[in-house]
């Protein structure tokens, strides 16, 4: 018996007729006014000014916003399209457009009160760029065992600690901040807070010197009694964890997706190069050694990809997807340093040196083993899951 073929079940990785247009207009973006700044941005460790002014107006800063708040008003799916397409030319343009749309404005999409989002969304879609500060020196993968302490006062709060590797930091003008209100009760203490640049004793730290993804800025935070309001508690006081935790478990979507499109660059250059290089009196593409190697690197892309698509969908449709998060960050990152590292092997010489990019994607890959949850940790969560 032919079983019939349904057109409501489409194999995952067809895109709409607007998903397939947005890939299309990001892919043409990174290609003409990202590829040509790489280099500089990275050797400087700073974002062009006006690459971030492109981005604005692009409209990729403002992905899920809806449309009466001046965003995109598009979903989650097009963001992980987005950060997959600029990260294939540039991981740390990548993880910018990320953070900012995946932690900052999903969190505050869900968490933040009528009020807090017309104050903020307007200005995270148009023109001001978001962080978001939860890990601190001691903390590592025990992000909740939290040293910033948050006083309440009669005008709101007080908050006072340091928050270390924060995304965005130099760039932000709005920040998500965790603290606890007492640390004898744990994560039952830890609130989020909005705090902006400018803030009285709130300070941007040290901007740290990095392996990758250098023209993303990485940045100390320091706050000294620093006054928030009470309208600027993101979520319910002592609700913190749950804001934290949830949006995390997206946010490995859009790492899942950064590692991904980092993956796609890496074998691009590879399968390029393999062809035009010579040894022996034929390409190097012609040997079955090399292809049997750049087959793997393929499958383990579009394994990756698969699984960060299949994340995202199903975050979009409301069903769990807890595990396949864990299991798309920890797959595309593994997957990215492999690709990664076969790129620079089969481009031999000149895969060590800047003047080629396949050099800069092997740095840029390790950190996605490392950010928004170790890959022990996404170990951790997924066994958790399967064994409970």
């Amino acid at each position: 018996m032919t079983p019939a073929v349904s057109e409501s079940m489409p194999p995952l990785t067809t895109l709409s007729e607007d998903e397939v247009l947005l890939r299309q207009s990001i892919r043409e973006f990174a290609e003409a006014q990202v590829r040509p700044l790489v280099r500089e941005m990275d050797e400087e460790a700073r974002l062009a000014p006006q690459l971030i002014e492109q981005l604005f107006t692009l409209g990729v800063m403002g992905v899920e916003i809806p449309e009466a708040h001046g965003g995109a008003g598009g979903t989650f799916f097009h963001s992980v399209l987005v950060v997959e397409e600029l990260s294939r030319v540039d991981p740390s343009v990548g993880v910018v457009v990320d953070v900012q749309n995946t932690l900052v404005i999903n969190a505050i999409l869900r968490w933040g009160t009528p009020a807090l989002q017309n104050r903020l969304l307007p200005r995270l879609a148009s023109s001001t760029i978001g962080a978001y500060a939860l890990s601190e020196a001691g903390s590592g993968s025990d992000a909740f065992a939290l040293q910033t302490r948050a006083r309440k006062t009669d005008a709101g709060y007080v908050l006072n600690g340091r928050k270390l590797w924060i995304t965005n930091g130099n760039e932000a003008d709005i920040f998500i901040v965790f603290a606890t209100i007492d640390p004898q009760i744990g994560y039952k203490g830890i609130t989020a807070f909005i705090v902006e640049r400018g803030a009285p004793g709130f300070t941007i730290g040290k901007k740290e010197d990095k392996l990758g993804i250098r023209a993303s800025s990485t940045c100390e935070l320091i706050f000294e009694d620093c006054a928030v309001g009470a309208d600027l508690v993101l979520g319910a006081v002592g609700k913190g964890y749950k804001v934290a935790i949830e949006t995390l478990n997206e946010g490995r979507i859009g790492i899942g997706a950064q590692m991904v499109g980092l993956a796609q660059g890496a074998l691009d250059h590879a399968i390029r190069y393999s062809k035009e290089r010579k040894q022996f009196g034929a390409a190097i593409a012609d040997n079955q050694g090399v292809q049997f190697q750049l087959a793997r690197a393929a499958m383990d892309v579009e394994l990756a990809r698969l699984s960060v698509y299949n994340a995202a969908r199903l975050r979009d449709t409301g069903q769990p997807f807890l595990t396949e998060a864990a299991m798309c960050k920890l797959f595309a990152s593994e997957a990215a340093e492999r690709t990664a590292s076969l790129a620079i092997n089969l481009h031999g010489g000149n895969g060590f040196v800047k003047d080629y990019p396949v050099e800069k994607l092997y740095r840029d890959a390790k950190i996605g083993q490392i950010y928004e949850g170790t890959s022990n940790l996404q170990l951790q969560t997924i066994a958790k899951q399967i064994l409970s």
